[in-house]
């Protein structure tokens, strides 16, 4: 049972493309990015509590709070601008 977590923009220079967790059936987005920071760098600069962030899950912007399920796309990136 596991999740991939994908980066994108400035998030995937410097964490790379994705990565595959293991999955909790209690894990939220907010647990997930905390869990993250905990390892420190590079994570720890890049998801950093300081910078805005986005976060999808399945492809859907999402709150924090949202549960993530077994087997789901979470992905971080910075808020876009366009123009």
């Amino acid at each position: 049972m596991s999740i991939t977590v994908r980066y994108f923009a400035s998030l995937r220079e410097a964490l790379g493309p994705s990565e595959s967790l293991p999955w909790r059936q209690d894990l939220t987005l907010g647990a997930l990015r905390d869990e993250l920071l905990a390892r420190g760098e590079p994570h720890a600069g890049a998801l950093a509590r300081t910078r805005a962030l986005r976060c999808a899950l399945n492809q859907q912007l999402s709150q924090e709070t949202a549960l993530i399920p077994d087997g789901a796309e979470v992905a971080f990136f910075p808020p876009v601008t366009g123009g």
